[in-house]
């Protein structure tokens, strides 16, 4: 019995003296380092491209139905395409702006009806610009903003075969979009704008020289896509 307790210490010390001659593991290696991805900034100037649709509605009345009975109002739409320039600042989350644009539009409308004294009244625009402030929340490389402002537009009213009158006019413009940073200098958005001109004034070349003023009003619902370059980070 003894010598079988013996045994057993003898084989334990030695085992302790075998551990004890063994190298230390290795220690393990650090964890891989990941680069923190930095937040978008939108603060710079920017220039682009936009373009897309209109519609809307031009409301025509004339100060003496009686001689030249105007039509009450009709849809107009088309398209438009131009360049933009702006630039925003970011304080934190919210980014404030101003941004201007000039279209190139095809706008036009027409109603065939006799009530526009019995020749049918036309009313088209061909540009377009806005000067707007642009205020909105982001979230990182997505951009959620409003923007109100100046518009304005060349408004071209004529009757039947009389040759088109043509003026410019301002008005307002309000709307939201919604613009993504899919490339550190390169931004895309889609906005809405609503635009409300002045009304503009047409004789001659609506009523036929009846001597009387016919007012020739045009709104504008814009639904339209735009690329951008931004100079700087």
């Amino acid at each position: 019995m003894q010598r079988l307790l013996l045994a057993v210490v003898l084989s334990v010390v030695a085992g302790h003296a075998l551990a004890a001659d063994m190298p230390m593991p290795a220690p393990s290696p650090p964890p891989m380092y990941v680069p923190f991805a930095p937040v978008y900034n939108w603060t710079g100037f920017y220039i682009g491209l936009n373009g897309g649709a209109a519609f809307g509605q031009s409301n025509w009345t004339d100060s003496n139905p009686a001689l030249f009975p105007a039509t009450g109002n009709f849809p107009v739409n088309g398209f438009l395409f131009g360049g933009t320039l702006g630039g925003n600042y970011q304080m934190g989350a919210f980014v404030a702006g101003i941004e201007a644009d000039g279209d190139w539009a095809g706008v036009n409308g027409t109603t065939f009806n006799t009530s526009c004294g019995g020749v049918g009244c036309e009313t088209n625009s061909n540009w377009l610009a806005t000067v707007r402030g642009r205020a909105g929340y982001a979230w990182d490389r997505v951009l959620f903003y409003g923007t109100a402002g100046g518009a304005f537009a060349n408004v071209q009213p004529a009757a039947g075969a009389l040759p088109f009158s043509s003026s410019t006019q301002a008005g307002w413009t309000a709307g939201a979009g919604v613009e993504y940073a899919f490339a550190p200098n390169w931004t895309a958005k889609v906005e809405y704008l609503f635009v409300d001109l002045a009304n503009a004034s047409c004789g001659a070349n609506c009523d036929g020289g009846n001597g009387t003023t016919t007012t020739v009003s045009l709104y504008e619902n814009v639904i339209r896509g735009g690329i951008n370059f931004k100079f700087g980070w």
